[in-house]
C-alpha cells in the first residue's frame, strides 16, 4: 500500500489550448509541513485519468511517469488531441509502484474555445502573494492591513476562495508567485528555492482552486532570482537557476514562457517573458535597450499584426503605463529604465493601427486603471494578500514616474487592499473587474 504517499499540493492543469493540456502533481511524504517547514517528497509513480465523464467511464490513463528527486518529485503530463470548448476530467493515480496505486480527487478543466467558436471567455488575473508577509505580519516595505485571521494561515489567501466562488474559466499569475528574498528568509540554493513553492501550494484554499481552474503563469523578478533582477550578477541564484526552478515548479509547455493563446472568436491574450532575455537595468535607456529581446519583439509585433481577434490583451509581468515609483529602474513604465521601448511599441502600435488593444499588469502592489497619452489602458491587478499591498503612485505626485501628470489614471485603491482582476470578453464587450481579496468588487469598466 502508499499510505506513506500524498499529493501535498494536490494537482494542477497549465497552458490549455483547443486541443492540449499540461497536467502537474508532486508527490509528497506528508501533507503538512515538516519540523524543518517543508513539504517533503515523496519517491513513487503517478499517472492521471481523463475522460469528457465524470464518472470517468471510458476514461484514459496516460503512462506512468516516476516521482524522483532530481526533479522535486514532480510528475508532468501533457495531454493532447483534445476537443475544443470541451470541459474534461482528470485526476491522478499514484503510489509506491503500479500495483498500489490510489486515487486522488476529481478536478476539471475545459479547452480553450479557439477562433471558430463564439463563446465569453471569463478569467482572473493575480500576482505578488507573498507567504511570509501573510503569515507574519508587516514586514520591510508593506504597508498593507494585517487581515489574517488564524484560519486563513491555516487555509492559506482569502483571495483563492472569492476566486474560486466566481468560477472562471481560467487563472493567470503574472509573477512574483512566490518570493525568495524577503524579510524573515533569503533563498539561494535549488532546496531553498524549493521550499518556496512547497510551503505556499499546499495551502487547501490553493489546492482546491487549481483542481478546477486551469492556469496560466509569467514570472517577475521575485521568483526569478531576487527584487528587481536582472541576468548580470553573480548573485545566487544565478538566473539560469531561476529560469530552471520556474519551468519545473509550474506546469508551463515547451514553447517557452511567452506565447499567445486564441481563447475564443473575440479574444486573444498574449503573455510576456521580462526577466529572462532583458539587458542590464543600469544601461541607459535608449535604442539598445530592451526588457523583452528582439526576437520576442519581432514575435509580438508579428503575432498582433496576424490575429483578428476583436479584443486583444496583453498581460505583462511589469507595467508599461503604471505610473510607477521613479526611483525604480526595472521596467518599461519608469525614464531610465525601460521606457524607450514603451514608447516605441506604444507608437507601433497606432501606426500598425492595432484596435481594441489593452494591458494588464502585475508587479504593483495597489490595483489601478491609467490611460497612457497614446490612448492605450493599463489594468494593474494589485497584490494577491493585504499585507502585500500598498498605496499607489498617482500621476504628477511626488516621486511618480509621470511627474508631469500627462497618465489619465481612472481608478487607483484609496487604501492599501490586496485583491484580483476579473476579464470578461464577449463579442459585445470586454469588462475589468477588480475585486478585494475577500471578493467586494471596488471597481468596473466597460469598453
Amino acid at each position: 500500500m502508499s499510505e506513506g504517499i500524498f499529493l501535498g499540493q494536490g494537482a494542477m492543469v497549465g497552458e490549455v489550448t483547443e486541443s492540449s493540456a499540461l497536467l502537474q502533481t508532486r508527490l509528497t511524504a506528508s501533507m503538512e509541513l515538516s519540523d524543518q517547514g517543508d513539504l517533503e517528497g515523496a519517491s513513487g509513480v503517478a499517472c492521471f485519468l481523463w475522460s469528457e465523464r465524470e464518472d470517468f467511464v471510458g476514461a484514459r490513463r496516460t503512462f506512468l511517469g516516476e516521482a524522483l528527486a532530481e526533479s522535486d518529485f514532480i510528475v508532468k503530463w501533457e495531454l493532447i488531441g483534445l476537443k475544443a470548448n470541451t470541459e474534461y476530467f482528470y485526476r491522478v493515480l499514484y503510489g509506491e509502484d503500479d500495483e498500489s496505486l490510489r486515487e486522488g480527487p476529481v478536478g476539471s478543466f475545459r479547452t480553450l474555445a479557439g477562433k471558430s467558436i463564439d463563446r465569453q471567455a471569463r478569467f482572473i488575473v493575480g500576482s505578488c502573494m507573498n507567504y511570509n508577509k501573510f503569515l507574519h505580519g508587516r514586514a520591510g516595505n508593506a504597508g498593507g492591513p494585517l487581515t489574517a485571521t488564524e484560519e486563513d494561515k491555516r487555509l492559506g489567501f482569502p483571495a483563492f476562495e472569492a476566486m474560486g466562488a466566481l468560477a472562471p474559466d481560467f487563472f493567470v499569475g503574472t509573477g512574483d508567485i512566490v518570493y525568495y528574498d524577503n524579510p524573515y528568509r533569503i533563498s539561494r540554493s535549488v532546496e531553498e528555492l524549493r521550499l518556496c513553492w512547497h510551503e505556499q501550494f499546499r495551502f487547501p484554499r490553493m489546492i482546491e482552486f487549481f483542481r478546477r481552474t486551469p492556469t496560466y503563469w509569467s514570472k517577475d523578478d521575485h521568483d526569478f532570482r531576487y527584487n528587481d533582477s536582472d541576468n548580470t550578477s553573480s548573485r545566487l541564484p544565478l538566473s539560469d537557476t531561476g529560469i530552471e526552478m520556474f519551468i519545473e515548479q509550474l506546469p508551463i509547455g515547451s514553447s517557452g514562457t511567452y506565447r499567445t493563446h486564441r481563447v475564443s472568436r473575440d479574444l486573444q491574450v498574449w503573455l510576456t517573458e521580462g526577466r529572462d532575455y532583458r539587458s542590464a537595468n543600469e544601461m541607459p535607456d535608449g535604442p539598445g535597450k530592451t526588457m523583452w529581446g528582439l526576437e520576442q519583439l519581432q514575435w509580438l509585433k508579428a503575432t498582433l499584426v496576424g490575429s483578428d481577434a476583436k479584443w486583444k490583451l496583453l498581460i505583462s509581468p511589469t507595467p508599461l503605463v503604471g505610473p510607477d515609483m521613479s526611483k525604480k529602474n526595472d521596467n518599461h513604465a519608469i525614464p531610465g529604465g525601460f521606457k524607450y521601448e514603451a514608447d516605441a511599441f506604444f507608437k507601433w502600435l497606432k501606426e500598425a493601427r492595432i484596435q481594441n488593444f489593452y494591458i494588464v499588469c502585475g508587479d504593483r502592489h495597489w490595483q489601478y486603471h491609467s490611460i497612457h497619452p497614446s490612448g492605450i489602458e493599463e489594468f494593474g491587478c494589485g497584490a494577491l494578500n493585504d499585507e502585500n499591498s500598498r498605496l499607489g503612485v498617482v500621476p504628477g505626485g511626488p516621486g511618480s514616474s509621470d511627474p508631469e501628470g500627462l497618465i489619465v489614471q481612472k481608478y487607483t485603491s484609496p487604501t492599501p487592499s490586496g485583491g484580483f482582476l476579473q476579464v470578461t470578453a464577449s463579442g459585445d464587450e470586454l469588462a475589468f473587474e477588480m475585486f478585494d481579496s475577500r471578493g467586494k468588487q471596488l471597481y468596473f469598466a466597460r469598453f
